[in-house]
């Protein structure tokens, strides 16, 4: 796996950066230099990946690009460098390359203010407050069997057995219909309002129609919402913040470009 990803590094690097002649070299190959900077750039890159460094390591580095010039001047001589497939391969690594490099630049160079991170933070709170509902449902895709499972429920029907045996819904019927805390805002607006509207341990009395079918819906119970402080998902917050920044920015590149 090494081996591999060397190899790969060490082509890339060729094909962004060349083998100028430097004045310390690390190798020369029928005149053609490979300088020592190249060698210490492939270095730092493996230590990226985790790699330790060693004389080894650099030792192995400088045999894969001798290696690769050898094999490149020879390419050269056959005219291989002309054969469209091959120009083609090498214009699509460097169009990658150097798109890498320039979203590192952008992430490497995005400074986020307290203000904006205090401001995010906020509007998250907020939708994250307020009160969270533990509700099941039962999903069915006619009105009557909504209403049928209703009055069974009125003669003493459980409504965990219901669920698991007439819900349609995979993710929640084996847990008799369970789905668990979350804010209203999680589901679509018909099932919010008619599970807002119940009381601890009621349960609808009509069907409640949706894009998914009809729904019987129990109200489990209730509590208030406590949003993380910032501190515990300020990370993740201004990883998320920068990603933001990034799209918008790719989006005017976009936008400006003039594709014909």
């Amino acid at each position: 796996m090494l081996k591999t990803t060397l190899k790969a590094t060490c082509l890339a690097a060729v094909l962004v950066l060349g083998t100028p002649v430097h004045a310390q070299n690390a190798a020369v190959v029928n005149g053609q230099s490979i300088p020592s900077a190249l060698v210490d750039f492939i270095m730092a890159e493996q230590e990226k990946r985790g790699q330790a460094a060693s004389p080894e390591m650099r030792s192995t580095i400088r045999q894969e690009l001798i290696n690769q010039e050898v094999m490149k001047q020879e390419a050269v001589k056959k005219g291989l460098s002309s054969a469209p497939e091959v120009k083609y391969q090498v214009q699509m690594m460097n169009q990658a390359i150097l798109a890498n490099a320039l979203r590192e630049d952008f992430y490497k160079n995005t400074k986020l203010t307290d203000k904006e991170v205090k401001d995010a933070y906020a509007e998250i709170a907020k939708m994250m407050g307020g009160s969270e509902f533990r509700a099941s449902h039962i999903l069915v895709e006619q009105e009557a069997e909504a209403k049928a499972i209703i009055d069974q429920l009125g003669k003493g029907g459980k409504f965990e057995e219901l669920a698991k045996t007439k819900s349609k819904d995979p993710g929640s019927a084996q847990t008799g219909g369970d789905l668990d805390w979350a804010n209203p805002n999680s589901f679509v607006p018909e099932f919010s309002q008619a599970m807002v509207g119940l009381k601890k341990g009621e349960y609808t009395k009509t069907p409640v129609k949706s894009q998914f079918g009809y729904h019987v819906i129990l109200l489990a119970d209730t509590r208030e919402a406590t949003p993380p402080k910032l501190e515990e998902i300020r990370p993740q917050l201004e990883q998320k913040m920068i990603n933001d920044k990034w799209d918008e920015y790719q989006g005017k590149l976009m936008s400006n470009a003039k594709v014909q």
